[in-house]
């Protein structure tokens, strides 16, 4: 199993930490691991992308041109990484934001309605924790509790009081997709 994963959307909307997240996950989950984060100097508002690949055998580069999935969170993102997603693939996407819909027929595209499952649920932080829930839902790839395992290990402990509001996001994720 190699999944060649590339989360991309605006600075602020948790996609580095997102990534960061599944690729911790998928540490302790005894794959092999890259995490490649690219991002502007503007970070907040400017845009922001990370790549993950998450594997069962050794990784020979972290550099890709095409991806298994692309978690795609505005236009700029899918205006520019659209064409590499490999025929077959698959495309995440929040509608929110996004004018022009993903116009391959080659490829799978799921619609995650994160921004809608915010509004509703009151906390703006789980945004990228939602996505999260909905791609561990379609692709298994690893488990929603070795995700809290990972936060329980990554946050600090003044910040533990948020694992429960974090779980709660990712089973709202999961339910967005089925």
């Amino acid at each position: 199993m190699t999944q060649e994963i590339i989360i991309t959307g605006f600075g602020g909307q948790g996609v580095l930490s997102m990534g960061k997240i599944l690729a911790y996950a998928g540490l302790l989950d005894g794959l092999e691991v890259t995490w490649m984060p690219s991002y502007g100097p503007e970070q907040r508002g400017g845009t922001a992308n990370v790549t993950v690949i998450l594997s069962d055998e050794p990784i020979s580069s972290p550099v890709l041109d095409k991806y298994d999935i692309a978690v795609i969170l505005n236009q700029q993102s899918l205006d520019k990484f659209e064409k590499h997603v490999k025929p077959g693939g698959t495309i995440l996407y929040d509608p929110y934001g996004i004018h022009r819909l993903p116009e391959r027929t080659d490829i799978n595209v799921v619609e995650v309605k994160a921004t809608e499952a915010v509004v509703k649920s009151g906390n703006p932080k789980t945004y990228n924790m939602i996505l999260l829930g909905a791609l561990l839902k379609l692709f298994p790839m690893v488990s929603a509790e070795t995700v809290i395992t990972g936060l329980k290990k990554t946050l600090p402990e003044r910040h533990h009081h948020l694992i429960p509001s974090n779980r709660e996001a990712i089973d709202a994720g999961a339910a967005l997709v089925g």
